[in-house]
């Protein structure tokens, strides 16, 4: 059976988003079995808590990554000696937008996971592929961050139209094609 984790956003959950129950019902279909952990302290997220809840996981075959929930997939593969079939990236991002922050206290938050250094090289290695989709108008994430994904990981890339930030997302059609062709 094909196990997929998907990592939620900063200030998420298991339930956030409409899509996770579209993706729920996806791989319910095709018998696959998907993981959405509680990331701790959600709202104050720290890179050592989420690469470490996403160690307890165990193996997966893939990872689904939403915002922050990209961050910490790339950080936990780069710090861990695993390898997954793929990774598939929702408004990742390694930039913030400076009108994504409600005050100084959400930049304090994010300057770690934006400016701590990572080997992207062993990401690479340790995964066949990614798939990183953004929106033209992500109110938090620069859709320069599409060429900096493609660049530093060799993601392929897609642009979906007036997604936002992909909270309100209904569901992702990307999602079962580049896991049925193993990606």
């Amino acid at each position: 059976m094909t196990k997929i984790c998907l990592i939620h956003r900063w200030g998420g959950s298991p339930s956030s988003e409409r899509w996770f129950g579209w993706l729920k019902g996806e791989c319910d279909e095709r018998d696959w079995e998907l993981i959405i952990p509680e990331m701790p302290n959600t709202n104050y997220p720290v890179i050592e808590e989420w690469v470490g809840k996403i160690k307890e996981i165990g193996d997966v075959d893939y990872f689904i990554g939403h915002s922050i929930g990209c961050q910490a997939i790339i950080r936990y593969l780069e710090r861990n000696d695993v390898n997954v079939k793929g990774i598939i990236f929702i408004a990742g991002w390694f930039n913030l937008i400076e009108e994504c922050y409600e005050d100084d206290e959400e930049r304090e938050i994010a300057r770690p996971w934006i400016e701590e250094e990572i080997d992207v090289s062993k990401v690479k290695e340790r995964c066949n592929g990614i798939l990183a989709i953004f929106s033209t108008n992500d109110d938090c994430v620069p859709l320069s961050d599409s060429k900096l994904f493609n660049d530093l990981l060799g993601a392929k890339i897609v642009v979906k139209e007036n997604e936002g930030h992909f909270n309100q997302t209904e569901k992702i059609n990307e999602i079962g094609g580049f896991i049925e062709n193993g990606d």
